[in-house]
């Protein structure tokens, strides 16, 4: 089969094609069981053609995972209020849109924290992903700084935020974030006692 049989693309363009058609793979089946030789009869090119940018399916995974957290810095960005003053609003906005983006791109946010998407820790220390832990860390420095927050570890504080977070999607896209266990609105009630955990009570009371 040549590479313009079914789908034809410009010049520089076969790596994105490779990589969008897996990307609606991932998105249709929710998960990513699929074989290089698959996404390549899928978007209509050679066999062969995926190799050219990816050695491996580990790598088209890898990128693929690295994409979904330029997706998710982009959503927790783009939720932060455009006028409010308080880093409390800000602070549920972000929680918010994190559980909205995982939950609404399943397939790509287990595929972000998955063993499967090359080698883990080449991921996740990447700019691209430490970029999305980046909103929070500045956000809690930005509290202490305001005096908003108590002056603790940053790291040690976004951790937890991204812990909770991170149960929180997974428990809710796996229908076990339930009314009858967590009661009504157990996402800004957790958010709120998560908050309560790292504000200044002697400013806040």
């Amino acid at each position: 089969m040549q590479e313009t049989a079914n789908r034809p693309y410009h010049h520089g363009d076969l790596r994105r094609t490779v990589i969008e058609t897996a990307m609606a793979m991932l998105h249709e089946d929710k998960g990513w069981q699929f074989t290089l030789r698959e996404v390549a009869r899928r978007a209509g090119v050679s066999h062969a053609a995926p190799y050219k940018h990816f050695p491996d399916k580990a790598a088209l995974l890898a990128e693929m995972a690295l994409l979904g957290f330029d997706r998710l810095h982009k959503a927790l960005t783009t939720a932060k209020p455009k006028k409010s003053n308080t880093l409390r609003d800000e602070f549920f906005a972000v929680g918010r849109a994190y559980v909205e983006f995982g939950t609404s791109n399943p397939g790509l946010y287990r595929l972000m924290f998955s063993a499967e998407a090359g080698k883990a820790a080449d991921v996740h220390l990447s700019e691209r992903a430490l970029a999305v832990f980046g909103v929070v860390t500045e956000m809690l420095e930005r509290g202490q700084a305001e005096g908003v927050l108590r002056k603790r570890d940053v790291r040690g504080g976004a951790a937890a935020c991204w812990a909770q977070m991170h149960g929180i999607t997974m428990l809710t896209m796996e229908g076990l974030f339930q009314l009858e266990k967590v009661g009504p609105d157990p996402l800004d009630a957790a958010l709120v006692t998560l908050l309560e955990g790292l504000e200044n009570q002697a400013v806040n009371s």
